[in-house]
């Protein structure tokens, strides 16, 4: 997996631009392309169907590769091609350094995001593990769960992003803020109505991937006590993808370190072992800073700065 890392590299990169010129299509194309591929060669590769040798856990890396490749593969064509919204030529490769210096700082924050949310569900592992074996392995389906089913918020979210910056380099701050407030409003009706979902099914859900009564009930506690933040999340995730595409990465890396690290963190602990509430206070810290940073992102949207960020 690891010599094979490049294509996931192409594959992040290349469906951004397709995303950032408006062809979202063709970045959807790309990853079934990619992950439909995964699919048919993995069985053959892991177990060794037909002509194929069984190769276990290396098919399975092999099978990654070999789809994330293709996927890789098609996105050059259409960029090479000049088929797409977006065309490279051999006249375009050539060292810009002030677009590599630019590129470098607004990634910056990005990775930054990714770094405080990773190393924040660590440590509230960390935690949620003092309470035995069985919360873990409840919050950890509890959190597999809630990942799968927010896919298609993360979606809406990257399209505001994406509405953001297109806006904004066409000079309409209206319009791409107005874009920002329906696309919030839709995701959170869409997560209002997972929510209600979790909360009254919540049971059902973890029974699929364990029969463990203690893990069930970790699981479900988890389920539950978290989407009551979803509500919330759903305005956060959107405004926190728009400043990020309207190039200000800085704002919603201050803002997740804050509610991360000053604030869920801490509370988590606070919560789970001076209050006596176990695991169960860990998903209470998790559902309050997600709460707490919608809240945020609201107030500082609402400023504008990251109307002029780009300029």
């Amino acid at each position: 997996m690891f010599g094979g890392n490049f294509t996931i590299l192409f594959l992040f990169l290349i469906n951004a631009i397709f995303r950032g010129a408006g062809d979202a299509s063709l970045a959807m194309r790309t990853l079934i392309i990619s992950n439909g591929l995964n699919l048919i060669l993995d069985p053959c590769l892991i177990m060794g169907l037909g002509p194929f040798p069984a190769m276990g856990l290396e098919g399975a890396a092999i099978a990654t590769n070999i789809g994330r490749g293709c996927g890789v593969l098609f996105q050059f064509y259409f960029l090479l091609s000049r088929r797409a919204v977006v065309k490279i030529g051999w006249e375009n490769i050539k060292v810009k350094w002030e677009i590599i210096k630019k590129i470098i700082s607004i990634s910056l924050g990005g990775i930054g995001q990714f770094i405080i949310g990773s190393a924040s569900w660590i440590f509230l592992v960390r935690i949620i593990s003092m309470f035995g074996s069985e919360a873990v392995a409840g919050y950890t389906i509890s959190f597999r769960i809630i990942v799968f089913t927010i896919l298609p918020s993360w979606g809406v979210a990257n399209a505001a992003a994406t509405l953001v910056g297109q806006n904004l380099g066409a000079k309409m701050p209206d319009r791409a803020e107005k874009s920002v407030w329906l696309s919030a409003f839709y995701n959170m009706l869409f997560l209002l109505l997972v929510s209600v979902v979790f909360f009254t099914w919540a049971n059902e859900f973890v029974l699929i991937f364990s029969q463990d009564p203690e893990v069930v009930k970790h699981g479900v506690a988890s389920l539950k006590i978290i989407c009551l933040g979803y509500v919330f999340f759903a305005y956060g995730m959107v405004i926190s993808q728009s400043f990020n595409g309207a190039g200000d990465t800085s704002t919603p890396t201050i803002i997740n370190f804050i509610c991360y690290w000053i604030i869920q963190i801490p509370l988590a602990y606070f919560l789970a072992v001076n209050f006596n509430l176990g695991s169960s206070g860990v998903y209470i810290a998790i559902a309050a800073s997600l709460s707490i940073l919608a809240v945020i992102c609201i107030l500082v949207f609402k400023r504008g700065k990251w109307k002029t960020v780009a300029v």
